[in-house]
């Protein structure tokens, strides 16, 4: 029997009052779900996509509409590759709608203003931009193209309007000076960040203590240090995500951290630059790690794990290179 790729989600809803078919269509809109039809919408099939239709039925219902959910597998007419084109067609949608509000505010700012100059608070107008990126991409559920030239505006607007950091840009730090430090990010920690500490750890302080923090409104305690974080000491710097800003930084040239740096590049800014093969599956397994360990320390501990064997698969002293390797190996 074919596996069912789809959830189907079929409804009839009053047409009074008006304000409740828009309070469904935006739920609609913020999980992701897109319309085949006036009253079927579709999702890729997961645990939390039926959850999310779910919450939708019960409102739904709640409000005297009716509704079914089904699990789906496309025969005819509309088929697997055209479904996921709709999805991709919304999110270039949002993403280039987002694009243009940041152009347009890159183009207010102009040559000569002080971009620190506004009515809108600059951490207040970063989050709000970076928080509708993190949105769309969570939703982005088969990669559209739209958003590298959305990530690369934002990039360049917060060039614009982050003021300098406590450390310059580029400015090598002495290893000593950061031994016996408390090392601050932000909660729910992926790729960049998981990459980050066990390279703080395997590299400059094996006692290195983090902590994990809401991402906005946290005020640093004496002798702490924070990465991949608002006006954080360590953080992306132009195109380079936190973990090549580390290594360059920290003056490392361990030759296994070179290939490291470009796989944590490829899926941390989905920008392909790099081309690394092994980016996809080790982005498949960081995902699987984040649904199946919320605790922030587990899943240090986990992805750690994976980055001492990708270590040492890269720094292996033999130059025979038998291929990428497996990242069902990495167990």
């Amino acid at each position: 029997m074919t596996e069912t790729r789809w959830l189907l989600l079929i409804h009839q809803i009053p047409p009074k009052p008006n304000y409740f078919r828009v309070k469904i269509w935006r739920h609609m809109q913020r999980i992701g779900a897109v319309a085949m039809k006036n009253s079927v919408y579709i999702l890729p099939k997961s645990a939390e996509a039926q959850e999310d239709f779910q919450w939708v039925l019960r409102e739904i219902v709640g409000g005297g509409g009716d509704a079914t959910l089904c699990e789906a597998h496309l025969i005819e007419g509309l088929g697997d590759e055209s479904a996921e084109a709709l999805f991709q067609a919304a999110r270039d949608a949002d993403y280039h709608q987002l694009a243009e509000e940041i152009q347009q505010r890159l183009e207010d700012l102009g040559p000569a203003k002080d971009p620190r100059e506004g009515s809108v608070p600059i951490e207040a107008e970063l989050t709000r931009l970076h928080r509708r990126l993190a949105e769309i991409a969570a939703i982005d559920f088969f990669d559209a193209p739209g958003r590298p030239a959305a990530a690369a505006l934002l990039a360049d607007l917060e060039a614009r309007l982050r003021p300098p950091a406590s450390m310059p840009e580029g400015s090598a730090v002495p290893r000593a000076e950061l031994r016996g430090r408390t090392w601050v990010t932000r909660k729910g920690i992926h790729i960049d960040r998981i990459g980050s500490a066990w390279l703080i750890r395997r590299f400059i302080d094996p006692e290195a203590h983090f902590k994990f923090v809401p991402p906005r409104g946290y005020q640093p305690e004496p002798g702490e240090l924070r990465f991949d974080m608002f006006e954080a000491e360590f953080t992306h710097e132009g195109d380079r995500c936190t973990f090549e800003v580390l290594i360059e930084r920290m003056g490392l040239s361990e030759p296994g951290l070179g290939p490291l740096a470009e796989i944590v590049h490829d899926i941390d800014l989905k920008d392909g630059k790099f081309g690394r093969p092994e980016a996809a599956g080790l982005a498949g397994l960081v995902a699987g790690l984040s649904l199946g360990h919320r605790d922030d320390e587990d899943r240090l501990a986990r992805g750690a794990a994976v980055f001492d064997d990708l270590y040492a698969y890269f720094n292996r002293k033999h130059p025979v290179d038998p291929g990428p390797p497996s990242v069902h190996a990495l167990g």
